[in-house]
């Protein structure tokens, strides 16, 4: 079965967490980028990270997955939505260009 790509948006629980996050929120937000980081080695996780746009901060990534229900298991099993502390938007997608390869992908 041909993969299928998502574009995942991390949202917090406010604008600015990323710059005001306490203890335990930090705490909680290793643990998802150990979650994360055992996915990339997996395959499964393309690229992540935080995004520090001028009016908010969020959470990035790209899932590469057999389909939007798997994409969705992950999500949900993320140790930060399962606290309940943030929420994922998920958004299909299609890689057109990835560095390091030298054709179109897709």
């Amino acid at each position: 079965m041909e993969k299928v790509q998502f574009f995942m948006k991390l949202v917090g629980p406010r604008p600015q967490f990323a710059f005001d996050m306490n203890a335990e929120e930090r705490a909680l937000m290793m643990e998802h980028a150990k979650y994360f980081a055992g996915l990339t080695q997996q395959g499964i996780c393309v690229i992540a990270g935080p995004v520090f746009a001028t009016e908010e901060s969020f959470g990035m990534g790209v899932l590469e997955v057999e389909s939007r229900e798997e994409a969705e298991r992950i999500c949900a099993a993320d140790p930060t939505v399962v606290a309940g502390m943030n929420r994922i938007e998920l958004s299909p997608m299609k890689m057109g260009f990835l560095r390091g390869v030298k054709e179109t992908l897709g």
